[in-house]
């Protein structure tokens, strides 16, 4: 792993031990803040370790928003701690199976919300991989980066104002260009 992705991963466990540490500042959307920072390293590294990461955070937070008296805190804080102790100590794989026990602990909190869960962390991952794609890294790449389907990126993409933003230049010029081509 690499270390820039490293620290910023132990950084953002930390900034999450302290948003759900304590009961009166559980913000979630100081969550999906730190979710959203963590996509950084993931569009520049294009590495697993920050897209889940960010996709677990984006997952807890909505959890937390739906079910904010039967989340388990303790368990969850010991859980992260031991995630951030871990990838601290350079026990990359033992990191990676507490960071799987984590989206266990998420999936299991409600049988009811199990299904709920799963799709939101099928959201999360097209979301992020909307990021990505934002960020430069094509569509291909993000897709595989996430282990979604091309089609499931594309979609959600194709929703967004993205290509337009992307391509930097508005439809009537396109059009005009387009058309220019053709005289």
């Amino acid at each position: 792993m690499n270390e820039v992705v490293k620290k910023d991963i132990i950084q953002v466990i930390s900034d999450v031990i302290d948003i759900l540490g304590v009961e009166e500042e559980r913000d979630v959307v100081d969550l999906m803040d730190i979710s959203n920072h963590t996509i950084h390293n993931a569009s520049i590294f294009q590495d697993e370790d920050s897209v889940s990461i960010a996709i677990l955070i984006y997952s807890l937070s909505k959890v937390i928003q739906r079910k904010e008296g039967k989340l388990n805190y303790n368990s969850l804080l010991i859980l992260l701690r031991g995630a951030k102790k871990n990838l601290g100590n350079d026990n990359i794989d033992i990191y990676r199976r507490t960071v799987r026990k984590l989206f266990d602990f998420i999936s299991t909190i409600d049988s009811k919300l199990k299904l709920y869960i799963e799709q939101v962390i099928i959201q999360a991952e097209i979301k992020k991989g909307s990021k990505l794609y934002a960020h430069g890294i094509s569509l291909g790449r993000a897709s595989e980066i996430l282990g979604i389907s091309q089609w499931e990126l594309m979609s959600y993409v194709g929703k967004t104002k993205m290509p337009d933003i992307k391509a930097g230049v508005g439809i009537k010029q396109r059009i005009n260009y387009a058309r220019s081509l053709f005289k």
